[in-house]
């Protein structure tokens, strides 16, 4: 509430509360995050999810907390000697996805989203005499990535193995996009993704 009913006090509450309302106006996505690009963003990622969703199961209604969507992948293939009943072997391959948008991508924040989608693969993951991988791909879209961010990014990399590769492995793939600036960067392992990218 303003005090007094001077023509300046009025002008000062009214600017006072038009930040306010600005400010809360900004406040979208998860954990009251303040996204000052949010249609950028937004925009960027339903591109992204129309690439994946042509082989991808799609979650956008209930991701997982921090993320912004999630895809999975699943293929079972089986090898047969001459006639069907010679099975050879059979296998199964598993790819979880999981999407971020920032509007800046610091290097802390970075570090929390990757360990969060590698752990949470990884508890998914189903490993058996079939298992052959079961990946984790991390897929950020900010209109801004810090520096030391860059440098995380660049050098990330998670990798294990199943009764030393018999029962199959996880590997880390990841992508970030700069909206800004149309800039892309990827992890060690992540230069397969570039194909999903290429419409933003």
């Amino acid at each position: 509430m303003c005090a007094g009913r001077g023509h300046g006090n009025v002008l000062k509450c009214l600017k006072s509360f038009s930040e306010k309302q600005s400010l809360f106006t900004l406040r979208k996505g998860r954990a009251g995050r303040v996204a000052l690009h949010d249609e950028e963003l937004r925009s960027g990622l339903e591109k992204v999810l129309q690439v994946f969703a042509g082989y991808y199961d799609i979650n956008r209604d209930a991701p997982l907390v921090p993320f912004d969507a999630e895809a999975e992948f699943r293929m079972h293939g089986e090898e047969f000697l001459l006639i069907r009943s010679a099975k050879i072997t059979e296998m199964d391959s598993r790819e979880f996805v999981f999407f971020a948008v920032r509007d800046v991508l610091s290097a802390q924040e970075f570090e929390a989203l990757q360990e969060k989608a590698w752990e949470t693969g990884l508890a998914r993951a189903t490993v058996g005499a079939h298992h052959r991988n079961s990946d984790v791909i991390l897929i950020i879209l900010a209109w801004t990535v810090a520096e030391d961010a860059v440098r995380q990014i660049r050098k990330s990399r998670h990798y294990r193995s199943y009764r030393f590769g018999l029962q199959g492995w996880s590997e880390s793939r990841t992508a970030v996009v700069e909206l800004s600036t149309g800039r892309r960067y990827f992890s060690r392992t992540g230069d397969t993704l570039k194909r999903y990218l290429k419409g933003i």
